[in-house]
Parts: structure tokens; sequence; C-alpha cells
């Protein structure tokens, strides 16, 4: 361990720590991610491994969170991780290799199944055995829109109630496919409208149903889905109450009642994956269990 640096794990709870910790991710990324205590706090399934130098400072940080997942039907134990970052005095020192194997082997112990993240950097992590993976999103003539259910209302993310509703609707959803979609990961639904304000978010209290969604130059899409039953598409469309000729949807829509064209994803992050469970050959990881 280099001179004047102190190894902790686990310390979401410190305070300290985790203000040390936001300060990290922001002078690195540019993002604020002390929005999570307006919005319940970080998950409770985080293990942040990292080294804080004399001051207190964070320099170095990698942390795993469960996400459980649903593959092809089948539940799956995985894993994601996130929060990677060496403060640049600190680099070329193999702060980051030593903390990425020691959460590595935390999330082998722990029974892990399949591992994600999420990189602009696939070389780096190529070499401990992570494979890219192609995400589609599926696109398609819209179907008319079931003028029996009502237009939904926007939620504000700042207001308590809804806020609320919001945590009740995560903590009982279905998954949004079959196919490929996590099972349960509230925060990070919770705080990527944070980051991305074009991220509108409908609820239906008919449905009770909250429809997370973006309106722009290549269109309409539909991000997630969250429910105890998912409805088909024309239901979704009728609470969103635009008209659109055509729909992109950015998971796979086997619930939905409707097929789009599958086309590939072109995102700044690419997906890669660690472990022997197969994969879909279609598969998208909604965007707002982005991480």
């Amino acid at each position: 361990m280099p001179d004047g640096l102190t190894y902790r794990e686990d310390y979401f709870a410190d305070p300290q720590a985790w203000r040390a910790l936001i300060d990290l991710i922001h002078d690195t990324f540019g993002i604020d991610v002390g929005q999570l205590d307006r919005l319940g706090g970080p998950d409770p399934t985080s293990r942040a491994f990292g080294y804080f130098d004399e001051a207190g400072r964070c320099v170095a940080n990698f942390s795993l969170f469960s996400m459980p997942l649903i593959v092809d039907g089948q539940s799956v134990h995985a894993v994601g991780y996130q929060s990677g970052a060496v403060r640049p005095e600190w680099r070329g020192r193999g702060l980051y290799r030593d903390l990425m194997h020691r959460a590595f082997a935390a999330a082998k112990q722990g029974g892990c199944e399949l591992e994600l993240l999420l990189t602009d950097k696939p070389a780096l992590y190529e070499a401990h055995g992570f494979r890219t993976v192609t995400e589609y999103d599926f696109r398609g003539p819209a179907p008319a829109a079931d003028r029996t259910i009502p237009v939904g209302r926007s939620l504000d993310l700042n207001s308590a109630d809804d806020l609320l509703l919001t945590q009740r609707l995560l903590q009982h959803r279905t998954p949004v496919s079959r196919r490929f979609a996590v099972l349960r990961q509230a925060e990070m639904f919770l705080l990527n409208p944070a980051f991305d304000p074009e991220i509108r978010l409908s609820y239906s209290a008919a449905l009770d149903l909250i429809v997370a969604w973006q309106s722009g130059k290549s269109g309409l899409s539909i991000l997630d889905l969250v429910a105890a039953e998912i409805p088909p598409l024309s239901q979704v469309l009728a609470v969103i109450g635009q008209t659109t000729d055509q729909i992109t949807v950015c998971f796979p829509p086997d619930r939905l009642e409707w097929a789009g064209e599958p086309a590939e994803r072109n995102a700044y992050a690419g997906l890669m994956v660690r472990g022997e469970i197969p994969l879909p050959r279609l598969l998208a990881l909604s965007p707002m269990a982005g991480f």
C-alpha cells in the first residue's frame, strides 16, 4: 500500500467517508451521486472498496451492488460494478487493479452467477475476462392508443408523495421483460432522472403504472415500465398521451403484445458481462437501470 493511504471497505454508513466518495465521483465524472440522500439513500446492497488519504479524501474507489436479473425466465444472482475512479495524482500505482480484485473476490464469495459493468474502456476489463454484449432497442409502428385508459399525470421525484409512490411501485414491480430485465434495483431508477432532465415519468392510477419515457428528435422512446402487471403497449401509449407513428422500446418487448425491429443501441458506455449464464441474443438493459 502506498504511504499515506488507508484501505477501507463498506463505508457508506460513515457520513464523512460517503461525502468523500461523492466528491471523488463528482470530480471524476461530473455527476452528483449525493442526490441519493434525498431519494432514500444508497443501495443497501452496495459494497465499497477504497483508499483514503490522511486528509480523509477518497482517492480511489470501486463498488459492487446486488443486481438480480431475469434471464430467459430464470432468476440469476448478478452483481453490477460501478463508481470506479482514481484521483489523477494517485494513478499508475496499482490502486484500481487492487480494488477491482477485491470486489471480484467478494462477488465470487457471495455466489455471484453473472457480473455486469458499463464502460467506455472495454480493453481495461477484457483482460479480466469480461466480454462486450451488444444491446438492442426495438423500433416499429406505434399501435393505436387504448382510449379507455386516461392520460397519466407527471411525477416529480422532488415531491415527497411522488417519491413514496414511485418507491412503492419499485418495491413490488414485475420485471419489464421475461427475456432480460432487472428483478430489483430501485436506486438507479430514482437517480437517473436527476442526471437526465429529458426523462419523464407518467403515472396511471387506472393501471398503477409508471412509464419512464423521452420524446425528442429521434421520436418517442419508452425507457422502462414499473408495475405489478405489465400492460400492452397500446395502454402504455394512452398513459403518455402523445400521438406518434413510430415508437422505440428500450428493453425486450416480449410482455407488450407488440414486436419491433431490433436496432443496435448507440450508447456512450457499453455493457460488459462475465459469467457462464447463457444470454439471449437480443437483449437490452433498461436505461433506467443504467449504472
